[in-house]
C-alpha cells in the first residue's frame, strides 16, 4: 500500500517511495510497478499524473482523479504558483545558503527521444538551497581521511530534467546515491557502510492552490527508512524535526561552527 497524504473527489497526493517509476516507460521495460497503476488499484479510480518525480527519488507525487483537475494542476506548476521543497545529503560542506543558477541542456533519451531536436539551446535553470547540518566522519574515500557531508534544503524556481542533480554536481557537491550524477567512490563507502541503495533525495514538501475551492494544500512526505538510518548513523537526528523550518531553526547553529560551511566548498572530498 503506498501512503496517501491527502485525499478528496478531485485529488490523491501519495508518499512515493524511492525506486518506484510514476508510469510505464520504454527505458525500464522491464519495471512492473508503477505509481499510477498502484494509486488507481488501490483507491479504485482513475488517475492523471501532473508532475514528474524521478524513479529514485521519493516523496511528494500530486495526482488529478479528472482530465479537467490535471490541466488546472498542471497550469500551476507552468505558472510557478506550486511551491516545492527537497532535502538532500550532498557530499563536501556547502555555503550556509545560495541559488545555482546554471542553464542545462535537456536530457534527451537514444530509445524514446530519436525524433527530438538533437541540438536545442540550454534552458533556464535556478535552484535555492540552505544547508540544515553538516558532518565529518573518520571514513577514508579515495585520498582524503575523513569524509565531509552536508544535508541541504532545495527549491527549485524551474523544472528542467534531473535539474537538482545535475546543479548539485555543477557545483562539485553531488547527491550521496546518484549513480548517473553522483561521486563513484562516496556511493562505493555508503553502500559497504550503511547498505545505501537509493538516491539520498526526497520531496519534502509541496503547496499549491486547490484548483476547485482555492484553498492552500501543504504536504510533506516521509524522510523514508533508509533515508533515516543514514542519518542516524551518521550522528544526525534532524528528522525527527515535524518539519523542515523546524530543522533549520533548531540545529543550523548547533551543528554548524561559524565559518564551517565555508571551508570545503566547491571541494571534491
Amino acid at each position: 500500500m503506498l501512503p496517501i497524504l491527502y485525499r478528496d473527489e478531485y485529488i490523491v497526493v501519495i508518499d512515493k517511495p524511492s525506486g518506484l517509476l510514476v508510469h510505464r516507460s520504454m527505458i525500464d521495460k522491464h519495471e512492473t510497478r508503477f505509481a499510477l497503476q498502484m494509486t488507481r488499484d488501490q483507491i479504485g479510480q482513475y488517475v492523471y499524473p501532473v508532475h514528474r518525480l524521478d524513479k529514485p527519488t521519493s516523496g511528494v507525487l500530486v495526482m488529478a482523479l479528472s482530465s479537467e483537475i490535471a490541466t488546472k494542476l498542471s497550469q500551476q506548476f507552468t505558472q510557478k504558483i506550486i511551491t516545492k521543497k527537497y532535502i538532500a545529503l550532498v557530499r563536501g560542506f556547502t555555503l550556509a545558503e545560495g541559488t545555482i543558477d546554471y542553464a542545462l541542456k535537456e536530457v534527451l533519451d537514444k530509445m524514446t527521444d530519436k525524433k527530438a531536436q538533437q541540438d536545442k539551446p540550454a534552458q533556464e535553470a535556478v535552484t535555492h538551497y540552505k544547508t540544515l547540518w553538516q558532518v565529518e566522519v573518520p571514513f577514508a574515500v579515495g585520498r582524503y581521511p575523513t569524509a565531509r557531508y552536508s544535508l541541504i534544503s532545495l527549491s527549485p524556481e524551474t523544472g528542467r530534467k534531473h535539474q537538482l542533480r545535475r546543479h548539485l554536481k555543477h557545483i562539485f557537491h553531488p547527491i550521496v546515491g546518484d549513480t548517473t550524477h553522483g561521486d563513484g567512490k562516496h556511493n562505493t563507502m555508503f553502500r559497504e557502510r550503511f547498505s545505501l541503495n537509493r538516491l539520498l533525495l526526497v520531496a519534502k514538501e509541496m503547496s499549491f492552490e486547490h484548483p476547485v475551492t482555492g484553498e492552500l494544500i501543504k504536504l510533506s512526505a516521509s524522510m523514508g527508512e533508509e533515508f533515516e538510518k543514514i542519518l542516524v548513523g551518521l550522528g544526525c537526528s534532524l528528522y525527527c524535526s515535524d518539519t523542515v523550518d523546524h530543522i533549520v531553526e533548531q540545529n543550523i547553529e548547533k551543528n554548524v561552527a561559524p565559518n564551517q560551511a565555508n571551508l570545503l566548498n566547491n571541494q571534491a572530498n
